[in-house]
């Protein structure tokens, strides 16, 4: 389902392997075993209501989704009068766009060179 999510946030992830996914989900796993247990949790429900919540409308899980339906999904999430639903859509994609630009090979692609050194790293 967090495939399916990061899909949705950063399409530009649709295009990684199966060693991407792992990097990039380890990255997450890794921010995530920082946080309380409390945060975890509310957190899988979230991604399990998001994927329940298009059965309403759609018929199909969100995972099901095509692309377009799931922007909408998370749209309406995301204007949702729930300030706590809204937050959450905000973490979420907060963690798809950390689990894909924190890979090395993402930095280079957009040519983000940043160092310890600053800018002398540059020269």
């Amino acid at each position: 389902m967090f495939r399916a999510l990061a899909e949705a946030f950063v399409p530009e992830s649709a295009a990684l392997d199966e060693g991407g996914w792992a990097e990039a989900e380890a990255i997450v796993e890794r921010f995530l075993a920082t946080r309380p247990a409390a945060v975890r949790r509310q957190l899988r429900l979230l991604i399990r209501l998001l994927d329940l919540l298009p059965l309403l409308r759609y018929g199909r899980r969100f995972r099901s989704l095509d692309a377009t339906r799931r922007l909408r999904v998370l749209e309406a999430a995301q204007n949702a009068p729930m300030l706590l639903l809204r937050r959450g859509i905000w973490g979420l994609r907060t963690l798809a766009f950390m689990a894909y630009y924190e890979r090395p090979e993402a930095a280079a692609e957009i040519g983000y060179r940043a160092t310890a050194r600053g800018w002398e790293a540059r020269r």
